[in-house]
């Protein structure tokens, strides 16, 4: 030790105090260098002074306090310590602990630091009159938006006004922000998750019951086969890429399927191009290699899949000479692909807004999961489909925030689904109901009707009001946490926004739409803390929720979006209720805990009852116990628990259920996280059953396939008589027979109560008893609450119940439209006439040729409003681009970073410079999505308020997509349009 103190100062890698660097310490010192000058541009005068060198001893000095957060950009969920000295955020440096990033970073959650603290944030209210911004108060602030919402409301009514909420947003702001739509009376709401998944959330959730991730990325360690068909994560999913690579290292083989060669396909065993929209037709042409061969897991089927007879006879249209045809991937390559899948099980499946984002789109990833199906792959570990998300809480935000189709855990708009939740809120149904509109449409009520969606928000406004289902057209939005550039019909979009009366935009950067505005009035900008002056709750693509601490005070003037939507609620009236069992701290600031113990009490139906803050806390302060495969804990005082409580997390946290690491999973108990497929569809079909057949969860006392239980299944198995008190007391208030409980309730009570025979009683079930009692004796009995039956591979209810090939609306394969067409034109979809035939019929291929695609970059994310924000990242990628293959840029006469028109058919225009690369095949061009602040070739700068635009403006690739709507979920289809590049002058 003497030897090694002498020395020490003369290491290169020692401190200045002579102290070997440890790896962290190495990694803090290298991270303060890294960027340097465009970090310190980055940040306020205010927070920045001249460094000394100072002894750590020193009397005088501040203490340092660490606190952690989760990167506010993907959905990997990475950690990320942060050092506050004097109130002032100094230092990060990765979370070495954290089982998800293992002390790794991408380029954007090295920036975390620079994104919170960046000058170009908004600082205080302001609003836009007569073409200047003007500064306001806070009071100011909400009492004129306020005021002129609730004018809108008077005179068109609530569904006048649409409110957005954000994958950005905690779990606990996005479940108010539904709750404040639900009080002010209009399912006119949405977030960012309309344009990213709803068609993995429907076309999931149709097949096996829930619409999320059912393995993890630590679990892709287990692959033996990794099937990525429009993801790549290597640049969306940076640190996801270290599970990947150590699954590849255990020996997984990749295979990649996508329009472009993309750095995850440079990882891969083999790489498949295909034509964009074409992903039905490439999955039938892998299926035809494994039927024809004999490769399917019969046994699995047999037990555990219904209808999949019915796509052999779809697939079996799909021989591999017209399967090239359409997608132009060939019949060896296929045969490679589908033979790498049989002989290396279990495999996975990842995909993203590649596969998402079609007017197919719920059928695309139905196919995905029959492909998964047909192979036995799910329920195990190194199987599943593994979703890669894309924001950091686009996952929570859809668990339990504003979607315009469902109230919080996918309980959709139906009047017990309503009731429940009034429970949970502590308020009258009825008086609930008065809220919403009286005006209605075959005679259903407003508060039972999905709202319009954010993709359809140009049509909610532009619609003729005759042709839409509500009272009035938008005339009002308030956008917390949406960038306008994620939205397709640009052009569209700018003529929308010119029509509003209002327009509200609570964000810490202005957003896109300042840019793409031309309003001269009606515009308010609200300073909104970055998720790293707020504290609560994030949930990661995998399920796993994570405690996120506030590293520092709201810089400016900003407020948190819990503060602002509790403003607003006090100037409707209806803050009491609506915050009755939520504390209020300082007079405006609800507290995080009791908004997610609130969640607990309701959320029922998807199991985050279990994740209570004191159970997420502990994992907090001891995530170093988690093995970093598994996920476990192993010792300590969350032994046995899944890293984040995974959802499931049954019953109550009291219970201590460990959370579901791997979805349908019948080799664990379903204590310990085991499940079999969800029974949602019914028990039959035209006959056939939908029960699981000869498979159950381990150790269950129901060995067969069965219905959801509910207190009569209870009654019937004798089990009801485990019931606590309180738990009956309860179930026989949800199920009308009696009083909320309290303490007068007798042992008489409970008596009679145990030996009714009601229907109302025996219907409560086990995801709308608020006590938690079916839960737990579901679990003491080892029985899945939601059922035992069988995946399904036909959705009766759905356009195609099998999923068929449809060319995109904008093809350029003209020649297939005969025989693979869109839809019909529809009316009255999410209360807004869809065009899908009168639009198909034409052939636009001629004058725009080339298919446009777009997709992300490592550097920046989302809309792009915060990276662009942040000096770094904005130096690391400054200018938006289009990658063009040599040949179509010969055929054109262009040279590299030549400046191009790009042109779409719907009449948009956007300038930009060419990127010539092979990793485009013919016919086909790339653009990055993460771009605004131009619109037709102009820089709008001069539009945001002094000192407020991006480092990096560009054009916004969503300017040049083109109309086309998948039918359940209303996704738009960004991912497969037409357009022609022409040289700019």
């Amino acid at each position: 030790m003497k030897l090694i103190r002498k020395h020490a100062a003369s290491n290169p890698s020692s401190g200045s105090l002579g102290k070997p660097f440890d790896r962290r310490a190495f990694i803090k010192r290298s991270g303060l260098t890294a960027g340097g000058t465009a970090l310190a541009a980055s940040m306020p005068l205010s927070m920045m002074r001249r460094v000394e060198a100072q002894d750590s001893s020193e009397s005088n000095a501040a203490p340092v306090e660490k606190r952690t957060t989760v990167c506010s950009h993907c959905s990997v969920g990475c950690s990320t310590i942060a050092s506050v000295q004097n109130g002032v955020w100094v230092r990060q440096e990765p979370d070495f602990d954290s089982p998800i990033n293992l002390g790794g970073y991408c380029a954007k959650g090295a920036a975390l630091r620079s994104h919170a603290t960046s000058e170009k944030r908004i600082k205080y209210p302001m609003k836009l009159e007569g073409g200047q911004w003007r500064r306001l108060s806070w009071e100011q602030a909400i009492d004129e938006i306020g005021d002129r919402m609730l004018e809108i409301r008077e005179e068109s009514g609530p569904d006048s006004v649409w409110f957005s909420g954000s994958c950005k947003a905690n779990n606990e702001a996005s479940y108010l922000q539904v709750k404040l739509c639900a009080f002010w009376g209009s399912n006119n709401r949405d977030h960012s998750a309309r344009i990213c998944h709803s068609t993995t959330v429907a076309g999931v959730a149709n097949t096996w019951g829930y619409g999320a991730m059912t393995n993890s990325y630590n679990d892709m360690h287990n692959c033996k086969s990794m099937f990525f068909i429009g993801s790549n994560a290597a640049e969306a999913h940076p640190v996801a890429m270290q599970h990947v690579l150590r699954g590849k290292e255990n020996g997984a083989k990749i295979i990649v399927v996508d329009p472009r060669f993309t750095r995850t396909a440079a990882h891969a065993n083999q790489y498949i191009r295909l034509r964009p929209g074409t992903d039905i037709p490439l999955i039938w042409g892998l299926l035809w290699h494994i039927f024809e061969n004999g490769w399917e897991d019969k046994e699995f089927i047999q037990q555990r899949v219904f209808a999949m007879d019915e796509v052999r006879q779809e697939v079996a249209n799909w021989t591999p000479d017209k399967v090239e045809d359409v997608t132009g991937a060939t019949e060896s390559e296929l045969y490679e692909a589908a033979k790498t899948l049989a002989e290396n099980r279990p495999g996975t499946i990842v995909w993203c807004m590649g596969g998402t984002q079609h007017h197919v789109g719920n059928a695309n990833t139905r196919a995905y999961s029959i492909l998964q199906l047909a192979l036995g792959n799910m329920g195990k570990s190194g199987g599943g489909a593994n979703i890669f998300r894309g924001h950091d809480n686009v996952q929570g935000a859809t668990d339990i925030g504003p979607l315009c189709n469902t109230l919080p855990a996918y309980m959709g708009f139906s009047d017990n689904a309503w009731k429940h939740w009034c429970r949970v809120w502590d308020v009258e149904f009825e008086d609930m109901r008065s809220r919403f509109d009286t005006y209605t449409v075959d005679g259903v009520h407003r508060m039972n009707v999905a709202g319009i969606p954010v993709s359809r928000v140009v049509d909610g406004i532009l619609e003729d009001p005759e042709n839409l289902g509500q009272r009035d057209r938008i005339r009002g939005i308030f956008f917390q946490g949406l960038s306008a550039n994620a939205v397709a019909r640009g052009p569209e979009l700018q003529n929308a926004l010119s029509k509003l009366d209002l327009i509200v935009v609570s964000d810490p950067f202005p957003t896109h739409m300042v840019a793409l505005s031309e309003r001269t009035d009606g515009v308010y900008l609200l300073p909104t803390a970055t998720q790293f002056e707020q504290a609560g709750t994030v949930t990661a693509s995998n399920r796993s929720l994570q405690v996120r601490e506030k590293i520092l005070d709201p810089l400016y003037e900003s407020k948190t979006d819990t503060e602002i939507l509790y403003l607003l609620a006090r100037k409707f009236g209806f803050a009491e209720d609506m915050f009755k069992h939520i504390e209020i701290e300082d007079g405006d600031k609800p507290v995080w805990e009791d908004i997610l113990r609130e969640i607990n009490k309701g959320a029922w139906t998807i199991g985050y009852s279990g994740q209570s803050p004191e159970r997420l806390k502990l994992q907090l302060k001891n995530k170093h116990t988690f093995d970093t495969t598994t996920l476990k804990a192993i010792g300590g005082p969350c032994d046995g628990e899944t890293y984040g409580l995974p959802w499931p997390c049954w019953g109550t946290a009291e219970q201590k259920h460990p959370g579901t690491h791997i979805l349908w999973n019948p080799s664990l108990p379903v204590s310990q996280g085991g499940l079999p497929f969800r029974a949602r569809f019914g028990t039959e079909h035209e006959g056939v059953n939908l029960l699981a057949e000869n498979s159950w969860p381990a150790e269950s006392e129901i060995q067969d396939g069965h219905p959801p239980v509910t207190y009569g299944l209870l009654r019937s198995l004798g089990w009801h008589e485990d019931l606590t008190p309180f738990e009956m007391a309860t179930i026989a208030w949800v199920g009308g027979e009696a009083d909320k409980p309290s303490e007068s309730v007798t042992e008489d009570d409970i008596a009679r109560f145990r030996t009714m025979e009601s229907d109302g009683l025996d219907s409560v079930a086990w995801h709308t008893d608020i006590s938690g009692g079916i839960q737990r004796i579901c679990l003491k009995h080892e029985v899945a609450p939601f059922g035992n039956a069988k995946a399904r591979c036909k959705v009766w209810t759905f356009p195609d119940p099998i999923p068929v090939h449809r060319e995109p609306i904008y093809t350029s394969r003209h020649d297939l439209v005969s025989e693979y067409p869109t839809y019909g034109d529809m009316k009255d979809v999410f209360r807004i006439p869809i065009r899908y035939e009168s639009i198909q019929k034409d052939d636009y291929s001629g004058e725009y040729p080339l298919v446009l695609t777009t997709g992300r970059l490592v550097e920046h994310e989302g809309g792009g409003g915060e990276t662009r924000s942040t000096a770094w990242l904005a130096e690391l990628q400054p200018e938006m681009f289009v990658e063009i293959n040599p040949a179509d840029a010969n055929d054109r006469g262009l040279r590299l970073d030549d400046w191009v028109w790009l042109e779409s058919p719907e009449g948009a225009r956007l300038r930009m410079k060419i990127m010539i690369t092979n990793r485009v095949g013919r016919g086909v061009v790339w653009m990055p999505f993460h771009f605004g602040g131009w619109f037709n070739g102009e820089d709008r700068e001069d539009r945001y308020p002094e000192g407020t635009a991006p480092y990096s403006r560009g054009e916004a690739a969503n300017s040049a997509t083109t109309y086309g709507y998948d039918p359940i979920t209303q996704m738009q289809e960004t991912k497969a349009t037409l357009c022609q590049i022409v040289k700019a002058a």
